[in-house]
């Protein structure tokens, strides 16, 4: 049946698993928010074991022949929302919620490079929301770090007041720029309010996941 999951427990994943003659099995690793495949890495049982026991993707190394707990060292781990076999029983999908990088060049998924054959106006970009994810990233970065001389570092000294005073003047001028029936002061207008409602969220300490979270609950009421 069509757009069916047959789940199964942790002994039957296993038991259904064709491993190689190495006892590894590929695992593509999926941001399981945007769906960007994030690396290509190998299981072993042992590591899938560890990977289920720990709620964070732990492969197996075949240069170091050892386990490697993905972001132990970094910081960068993953943590496990499923993972799924394909219909041969070789391959593994592992969905997760990335804590920063894959790539152990800083890049947010190891695919970045390659050969775009042709162009559609149909297909969507692999992750449009991805800077809204580095706006994210770099404004926790700002507070963390407050370089001199950065306007996100500017807002955090001045406190909430500031932020909000910031947040209600820019909701201001996209009800003027939407008023003006203008799509270009819109769009600078709406980049404004957005920026600033993501300083706010982190000032609050308030997540933008679970903002997501509440409207998506919202949407299946």
């Amino acid at each position: 049946m069509t757009g069916t999951t047959t789940f199964m427990n942790a002994n039957e994943l296993t038991a259904a698993i064709k491993w190689d003659d190495r006892g590894l099995v590929p695992a593509v690793v999926q941001d399981t928010r945007t769906k960007d495949v994030l690396m290509l890495a190998y299981m072993n049982e042992e590591s899938l074991r560890a990977t289920l026991e720990k709620g964070e993707t732990v492969f197996w190394s075949r240069s170091r022949s050892e386990l490697w707990h993905k972001g132990a060292t970094s910081g960068n781990t993953q943590k496990l929302i499923s993972i799924k076999l394909d219909c041969d029983g070789d391959t593994l999908l592992v969905e997760v919620l990335p804590n920063g990088p894959a790539c152990h060049t800083g890049e947010q998924t190891c695919f970045y490079s390659g050969l775009q054959v042709a162009e559609t106006k149909e297909a969507p970009r692999a992750n449009r929301f991805a800077i809204i994810e580095e706006l994210e990233r770099v404004i926790a970065e700002r507070e963390r770090e407050m370089p001199e001389g950065a306007y996100t570092t500017y807002l955090f000294e001045k406190g909430v007041d500031k932020i909000l005073k910031k947040v209600g003047e820019e909701a201001g001028e996209v009800i003027i720029a939407a008023k003006n029936r203008s799509a270009e002061e819109l769009r600078w207008e709406a980049s404004d309010l957005i920026f600033h409602l993501l300083v706010l969220l982190q000032e609050q300490k308030l997540p933008l996941d679970e903002v997501l979270k509440e409207l998506e609950g919202r949407h299946k009421k």
